[in-house]
């Protein structure tokens, strides 16, 4: 049995954006989502960004950090947020914590949140066929296929 690696949410700030900017950059990092960006990230680009997103009332974003020794790892994220529903996105920057079990932690972590404290009746999200790594966690969590990218979860 692997060890598990324990991992917390915590709403995203400002200052990670020192951080984040180095996985915009990274194309493996973006293989496989649809969200890649068009130019070179820097911190500069990434703080303007993140400051502008968590403005964003219709969106909740969180930082992924392993409980031990506070590293951020990642975000996961809920956006277009209305009174019914809410997209899902995650990512786990930090290529050596992939295939630990990170992804699942903080899907199973964010959808906990949603079900305490934002009524919500379902969460969907888009991955690509070949994520599938990412659809087994999706299905693990109950979301189901409603086309070959797009998965839902009824809360």
């Amino acid at each position: 049995m692997k060890d598990l690696i324990n991992i917390y949410l915590r709403p995203l700030r400002v200052e990670d954006a020192l951080i984040s900017y180095k996985w915009r950059n990274d194309p493996e990092v973006w293989k496989y989502t649809g969200n890649r960006p068009d130019i070179a990230v820097t911190s500069e680009i990434e703080t303007a960004w993140i400051k502008k997103v968590l403005q964003d009332t219709a969106s909740k974003r969180f930082a992924i950090c392993l409980e031990d020794g506070d590293e951020y790892i990642g975000n996961v994220q809920l956006t277009n947020m209305t009174k019914n529903d809410a997209e899902f996105h995650i990512f786990i920057g930090e290529k050596s914590y992939w295939g630990k079990g990170v992804g699942y932690q903080a899907t199973n972590e964010l959808i906990k949140f949603t079900r305490k404290n934002i009524s919500l009746k379902q969460v969907y999200l888009f991955v690509k066929p070949v994520n599938t790594a990412a659809i087994r966690i999706y299905e693990k969590m109950g979301f189901y296929s409603v086309s070959e990218e797009k998965m839902m979860l009824e809360l």
